[in-house]
């Protein structure tokens, strides 16, 4: 009796130091918004990957945190402050997160290099942030120190070029930062000018230069938006907000190839074509787009695992309107979608065989969600 004791303790022990006491299917899941209807700024849920509830834990005032980064070692948030002034107006914000409340806690802000900041991403390392703002066509790189603070911008980067809609496309309309895993890489999608930019980065200075391949054209007037790549990392997905598709890409060392360009909309469906968020499931099987406008359809494909090519396999209502960003639970049995109109995020089943969504009629109130990203709760 005396050793199964010792044995027990010791294996309690080892569960305690290993993070097996832990309750892996509860995460927060942070939330960006639109300040200018009921929301005061970036809100934080507790998730159940068990049953998929969602419950409110806390919120943060904060002026249009529209989108989010979550540092590599979820330590700490930062957001853009979606707002404009003369090319100088927009801002990005740092935040502490503690695990153990839900809490965030703000740490300070710098100018984000341009107008309208509407995109961010933290490198590998967490040393470095890039965001992207839309009305003024450029992006700025900013340090970040070892206590999460975020430093003046270190480079701003200015787009120049138009597209074939004069409307939409009259300038440059930077819409995505997103550094490749390997940090070597910075690509930066362009709604204005239809490409998206390509540029090496060096995670030690966090300089950049223009790729050997500076650039990949789409076709005109699709107006790139997110990119996203396969966890395998030799495919590359971009969704066109005004074309209504998404380009398929065989990616190697900073270099995109286009293979494919396939609908994200349907046919009869009637109303301004406003495509907006992309994302993979963990083990590279399906792909999911979100359809605004008189769509909100999150669009749901398969992943040829030959040549990354997709097949549609059909759409599933939002559940609500102008559906601006989803994302898939940790636990990938669920999609949460943040409808901006109808004030929601909708949470749906996801069949991991077949890829399909189900309405599972849970729902939690925020006002003009946009951009959702997840903490593993400790």
């Amino acid at each position: 009796m005396h050793i199964k004791s010792s044995v027990f303790i010791l294996l309690f022990s080892i569960f305690s130091i290993t993070g097996m006491t832990q309750t892996p299917y509860l995460h927060y899941l942070i939330t960006g918004t639109y300040t200018d209807g009921k929301s005061e700024g970036i809100y934080v849920f507790e998730f159940n990957s068990k049953d998929g509830s969602l419950r409110e834990i806390s919120h943060i005032k904060s002026s249009n945190p529209s989108f989010l980064a979550v540092s590599p070692d979820e330590k700490y948030i930062y957001a853009v402050n979606e707002n404009g002034n003369n090319d100088n107006g927009g801002a990005v914000s740092a935040f502490s997160f503690d695990k153990k409340t839900g809490t965030l806690t703000a740490i300070n802000k710098q100018l984000s290099g341009g107008d309208a900041p509407c995109h961010i991403h933290t490198n590998k390392t967490g040393q470095w942030v890039a965001v992207g703002n839309y009305s003024s066509g450029t992006f700025s790189v900013l340090p970040v120190n070892a206590s999460g603070q975020l430093g003046k911008a270190h480079t701003t980067i200015k787009h120049e070029g138009t597209g074939v809609n004069k409307q939409r496309q009259e300038k440059a309309h930077v819409h995505c930062t997103l550094f490749s895993a390997d940090d070597k890489w910075l690509f930066v999608s362009d709604l204005g000018i239809d490409k998206v930019m390509i540029y090496a980065f060096d995670a030690a200075t966090g300089k950049l230069k223009p790729a050997p391949q500076s650039f990949v054209k789409i076709e005109d007037g699709g107006g790139p938006r997110h990119l996203t790549f396969h966890p395998g990392n030799q495919y590359a997905y971009l969704i066109e907000e005004m074309g209504g598709a998404v380009d398929v890409f065989r990616y190697k060392d900073g270099t995109l190839k286009p293979v494919q360009r396939i609908a994200s909309v349907q046919d009869n469906d009637k109303g301004f074509i406003g495509s907006a968020d992309i994302h993979i499931s963990a083990d590279g099987k399906f792909l999911y787009a979100s359809n605004r406008g008189g769509f909100n359809t999150i669009a749901m494909y398969k992943i040829n695992s030959k040549n990354g090519k997709l097949t549609l396999i059909g759409h599933q209502p939002s559940g609500g309107e102008i559906p601006r960003g989803f994302t898939i639970d940790p636990s990938g049995n669920y999609v949460l979608v943040a409808n901006q109109q109808s004030d929601n995020i909708v949470v749906f089943k996801r069949d991991g065989v077949t890829g399909r969504l189900t309405d599972t009629g849970q729902r939690a109130e925020v006002g003009r969600p946009i951009c959702l990203k997840w903490i593993r709760k400790d």
